[in-house]
């Protein structure tokens, strides 16, 4: 297939980019600065432990939208506060049966397209404001996806994949088409785990479950997951956000298939792991707390739900954000 990667210099679109190349698809991918140099000049080199030696894509890599053919699929792989700036590009790229595969991590600006309901059409401001990106952007190209794999840029065109291969995806109407099937097995043939899933909104809740509640906690403290849930304060902090969370969804129509307890606990189990927020934090990157948490709360205005809980640590995160930034400061403490 031909595919377009945009953000394909980042960590999960230089994997996918990398492996989807291999595999044999015709890969574009859209980068900038040094990144862009180094994919031009060297390849697409990603690192991965079960593979002797590290796989370096051939791929053809540009500076911008326009300079790309339409593709067969585009995959969107940069934070939902990039998305805004590249839609007019991306639409214009698009032929009436590209398929789109955003892969940002939150509620999505498309979350109440094709979702059938009182809520049906309405658009998620605090991603999308003005509903901009729903408005240019047909649902009907539009396929969901739950990032799961972990991996992080090592240097310009550079990739080093720590674990995880799966990325779930779903009609957005719930229908199971033959061109799913179809991106399933490219995805499979590429060595990824992309099941099908009828529900996959019910799949972007359980992930981001996790996030918006262990991303600014970890941002705020500056501890490992592991330090959070078996620290007693943050470990209530964590559940009662969570249970904000929960009656939001369920509101929607979202049943969740794990409880609070082993959502917890699978994250206890990651271990002393920095969330991505916190890298971010250290990096003196901006913090994507407006998709993972900004837009939780305005779902609870939505559905008249209260959350103080997820609310306190959105102002505390967003004032760091705002010091961080003004000041283009780094903010790192070591860990016991």
């Amino acid at each position: 297939m031909k595919i377009c990667v945009i953000g394909g210099g980042g960590a999960i679109g230089g994997y996918l980019a990398a492996k989807l190349a291999r595999a044999g698809n015709d890969v574009t991918v859209v980068a900038r600065g040094a990144t862009l140099n180094a994919i031009q000049q060297f390849g697409l080199m990603l690192h991965m432990d079960d593979e002797p030696r590290p796989i370096i894509a051939k791929v053809k890599a540009v500076e911008r939208l326009s300079e790309v053919e339409t593709p067969d699929v585009v995959i969107l792989a940069v934070k939902a506060h990039q998305v805004g700036p590249v839609v007019d590009d991306l639409a214009k790229i698009m032929g009436p049966d590209t398929v789109l595969i955003p892969m940002q991590n939150g509620i999505p600006w498309w979350y109440f397209q094709s979702l059938p309901g009182q809520y049906e059409n309405l658009p998620v401001e605090t991603v999308d404001e003005g509903g901009y990106t729903m408005k240019k952007i047909n649902p009907k190209n539009i396929i969901g996806c739950v990032v799961y794999p972990a991996t992080y840029s090592e240097s310009p065109g550079v990739i080093r994949h720590v674990e995880g291969n799966r990325f779930p995806i779903g009609e957005i109407d719930g229908t199971v088409t033959e061109r799913i099937q179809r991106i399933s097995q490219m995805m499979t043939d590429a060595g990824f785990k992309s099941p099908i899933l009828e529900d996959i909104r019910a799949e972007i809740w359980l992930k981001l479950w996790g996030n918006m509640t262990f991303n600014p906690i970890s941002a705020l403290t500056h501890e490992h997951l592991e330090g959070i849930c078996r620290y007693p304060l943050t470990n209530d902090l964590a559940r009662s956000m969570m249970t904000e969370a929960q009656t939001i969804a369920e509101k929607l129509g979202v049943i969740f298939r794990v409880d609070i307890d082993r959502r917890i606990a699978g994250a206890e189990k990651v271990g002393k792991h920095k969330t991505s927020m916190l890298q971010d934090l250290e990096a003196g990157n901006s913090l994507e707390i407006d998709a993972l948490l900004g837009s939780v709360i305005e779902l609870g205005r939505i559905t008249n739900t209260v959350t103080p809980y997820l609310s306190t640590v959105f102002a505390l995160t967003k004032l760091l954000n705002t010091k961080v930034q003004t000041s283009q400061a780094r903010l790192a403490l070591s860990m016991a």
